[in-house]
């Protein structure tokens, strides 16, 4: 039997990590937010830690309000880095993995292929800078028990992300532009969340890992294949660029992360990112189709 701790239990990863462990009759699992357990309090995290003795902690609590990051560096800071640095400590104290999950924003988003685990961060945004310092203090507070794991342009039928936002637009206009400058991997946190759960179980070696939708394509492609999910047609979908909506914070012209050191842990490949994208809908259609606003988590 293994105990489990979920942080951030009210966001899409979060709540996708709760559905996936609820099969499991072994397994036992708490999962808590903001109103139950601050993790940036030490005094409240060690308490919970020690009351209820996980054998694995995931961490799926995150600042994601990219732009917002930018004036609020100290807040974004607090939660994705000092967070994550309180989870580890009272980890190691107590025994036990942590799963983090971090961000395709740790690199300068410059490269022409795919990021390996061992690429040197070199994050341009607020966002980015907060999230790798929440990825070193993991690895330097639990080197021999904590996974890292990098992932990006996530989704899911909980709370607000891209998805949703294109679903509204295409039943508000005519046409809707989106930037095809971009290029990333679209991940599904159902999948994102199963695959979480196979690293923590399994035997793969601590350090960083990536994991996302196996393949690639542009906000503009992703897009297209939204509007056909929902039977509308692609061909309203127009490309544009990234200077074109200018926003607070730089975005990454390539996001795509390399699963190597994934798939040599001998762990299970992603789902291709538009095989994902039609098991989503045909999963979780009326979620989607619900309108709610925001672009997304990562």
């Amino acid at each position: 039997m293994s105990r489990w701790l979920i942080t951030g239990s009210y966001g899409q990863l979060g709540t996708d990590l709760q559905g996936v462990l609820a099969g499991g009759a072994d397994d036992v699992v708490r999962a808590v937010d903001l109103d139950v357990l601050d993790i940036t309090d030490s005094a409240a995290v060690s308490a919970a830690i020690e009351d209820f003795g996980p054998d694995i902690l995931v961490n799926a609590a995150a600042y994601t309000a990219v732009d917002a990051a930018e004036e609020n560096e100290d807040l974004a800071f607090r939660v994705n880095s000092t967070g994550p640095a309180v989870l580890a400590a009272a980890m190691a104290r107590h025994g036990g993995r942590l799963v983090h999950v971090s961000t395709d924003y740790v690199f300068a988003g410059d490269a022409v292929r795919p990021y390996e685990v061992h690429d040197t961060p070199d994050p341009r945004s607020a966002y980015g800078r907060t999230k790798l310092a929440g990825e070193l203090a993991v690895r330097e507070l639990m080197p021999e028990s904590s996974y890292v794991v990098r992932t990006a342009w996530v989704y899911g039928a909980t709370g607000a992300n891209f998805v949703k936002t294109m679903a509204r637009l295409e039943g508000e206009r005519d046409t809707v532009s989106v930037v095809d400058d971009q290029r990333g991997s679209p991940t599904w946190s159902a999948d994102l969340a199963r695959a979480l759960v196979e690293l923590a179980r399994s035997n793969a070696a601590p350090g960083i890992y990536h994991c996302t939708g196996s393949g690639d394509t542009t906000w503009f492609g992703f897009t297209q294949a939204i509007f056909e999910e929902l039977g509308a047609d692609p061909a309203r979908v127009l490309p544009t660029t990234t200077d074109a909506f200018p926003r607070p914070a730089p975005r990454p012209a390539y996001s795509v992360l390399s699963d190597a050191a994934w798939r040599a842990a001998g762990l299970t490949p992603m789902p291709a990112w538009r095989d994902a994208l039609r098991a989503a809908f045909a999963t979780s259609g009326e979620a989607f189709r619900g309108h709610a606003d925001g672009e997304g988590g990562r």
